[in-house]
């Protein structure tokens, strides 16, 4: 039960982090989310020190791992579990599952998105 309310504290935060960077850095104007893109490249950043500093040296709990890995950048961006998942694939030299999760994951991402707002419409 503690770890779920810890990513629950930490996805609360994060959900609310990406929507002030949203607020503040996406332009209609230009049509590009600068702010999404930038909470999917600072999510995946964070997540790659986060997990970075709990392989290395354990300076990190598991508490704190779920808090802020998790919780924080799994509220912020979901992009950066993704980001994380791929760098493991490659590291362990399974390109083979990098490929397909990659591609994958954008194709089928993409997909999912234009039927659903085509179900929605219908």
């Amino acid at each position: 039960m503690k770890q779920l309310i810890l990513v629950f504290i930490g996805g609360g935060f994060g959900s609310v982090a990406r929507f002030l960077v949203a607020k503040y850095f996406n332009s209609a104007s230009s049509g590009i989310p600068y702010g999404t893109f930038l909470a999917n490249v600072l999510g995946s950043l964070l997540i790659g020190l986060i997990l970075g500093l709990a392989a290395k040296n354990d300076t990190l709990t598991q508490n704190q791992t779920l808090l802020l890995a998790t919780g924080f950048c799994g509220g912020f961006t979901t992009f950066s579990t993704f980001a994380y998942e791929n760098h493991v694939f490659l590291k362990a030299g399974d390109f083979a599952s990098f490929f397909v999760y990659a591609i994958g994951s954008v194709a089928l991402g993409f997909g999912a998105v234009f039927l659903g707002m085509y179900l929605v419409k219908s």
